[in-house]
């Protein structure tokens, strides 16, 4: 049986800035990835997203973009980011970790193919594991189609489609603002919590990260304040479109839920104002080719695109080992070790997480070298 210093699982951002940052300290590992690539989740995103935050918060350790990149990198930008950092590592594709079990000196990762034992494991899977489609009573009478947000890739399948896109974060609206710019006959946007907004493009043309960062380091009270007026004095008041600024604050409720403002550009908020992207109350139930909503009414979408977010699927993996909480979320969600040997890398959602998974990987990493010695 093989045995390594390190077993990283994930080649996604997280766990290559974690298995790059391990090598430049001396230290060996072995990434376990379940695509068939690096990024793999990145890979099947649709083709117009782009990085919330800026290139210069969102890059590997010790890894530039190109200087022709854009301020805010493309998908494809940021896969080829993403490759780049992983030359040279040892990573074994389409083998996916399935259960972590503890060994009297480490730990045992039990793969799709095998087994393999290691002092240390790093567990940098991320937040988009598993897409979550909610259980809606009647889906299985629904005539239309349903589909997941991340199953989603370009407007040409929607042309002249009545499309209901349910759920207003970041991949909603901008899902929803690409359905209208590439020729849906009618798209709504369905909210069950009112989101908080930021621009990814703040004034005078500053990255939103640039003004979110500070305030992430301010008492969450007083940063919501700020961002509330920032929100009213930059996008105005949605309320009348079904937007209204929700009591809660994007930072209280990204430190009491771990929940992301919606962050979008200027474009989204000009087709909400002019009646493009209709809000809407959330779903409660289908029926034949009609969407119940929670007030009421209904429509009646050819598609239901969910952009209803995802579950980490870390419960088979380390679910028992008692490091999760109750929504499948790592304790120890900061780099920490969540038990002696073991740790969980972008799991924290925060403005600028590439950069600040960059900046934990670092710093584990030299813990780690400095363990084994």
């Amino acid at each position: 049986m093989p045995e390594y210093p390190v077993v990283v699982v994930g080649a996604g951002p997280a766990g290559i800035a974690a298995a790059s940052s391990l090598r430049d300290n001396g230290v060996d590992a072995l990434v376990l990835e379940r695509g068939e690539r690096v990024a793999w989740s990145w890979l099947t995103r649709y083709d117009h997203l782009r990085l919330n935050t800026s290139k210069r918060y969102s890059h590997l350790p010790g890894l530039r973009y190109p200087r022709h990149t854009p301020v805010f990198p493309s998908r494809d930008q940021v896969i080829e980011h993403l490759e780049a950092g992983a030359r040279g590592l040892d990573i074994r594709f389409d083998t996916a970790a399935e259960r972590v079990d503890r060994q009297p000196t480490g730990w045992r990762v039990t793969m799709s193919a095998g087994t393999v034992d290691a002092r240390h494991v790093i567990v940098a899977t991320g937040q988009q594991g598993t897409p979550n489609i909610p259980e809606w009573p009647g889906i299985p009478g629904f005539s239309g189609e349903l589909w997941h947000s991340s199953e989603y890739r370009n407007p040409a399948r929607f042309v002249g489609a009545r499309v209901l896109v349910v759920g207003c974060g970041s991949s909603g609206t901008e899902i929803a603002n690409d359905l209208v710019s590439g020729g849906a006959a009618k798209v709504w946007m369905a909210t069950r919590t009112p989101p908080n907004i930021l621009l990814r493009t703040g004034p005078a043309g500053v990255s939103g990260a640039t003004i979110a960062r500070p305030l992430f380091h301010l008492p969450p009270r007083l940063a919501d304040r700020i961002a509330r007026v920032a929100r009213l004095k930059a996008i105005g008041d949605l309320a009348p479109f079904g937007l209204p600024v929700p009591d809660e604050g994007p930072f209280a409720r990204s430190a009491r839920l771990g929940v992301a403002p919606a962050i979008v550009d200027m474009t989204v908020i000009e087709s909400i104002k002019a009646g493009l992207i209709e809000v809407v109350s959330a779903p409660v139930s289908f029926d034949g080719d009609r969407v119940l909503l929670h007030d009421g009414t209904g429509v009646r979408p050819d598609v239901v695109i969910c952009a209803t977010g995802y579950r980490t699927g870390l419960d088979a993996l380390v679910g028992h080992l008692g490091v999760l909480d109750h929504r499948g979320l790592p304790v120890a969600s900061r780099g920490e070790p969540a038990a002696p040997g073991l740790r969980f890398l972008g799991f924290m959602p925060r403005p600028s997480q590439i950069g600040y998974a960059s900046t934990r990987a670092r710093r584990i990493a030299r813990e780690i070298a400095a363990e084994l010695g």
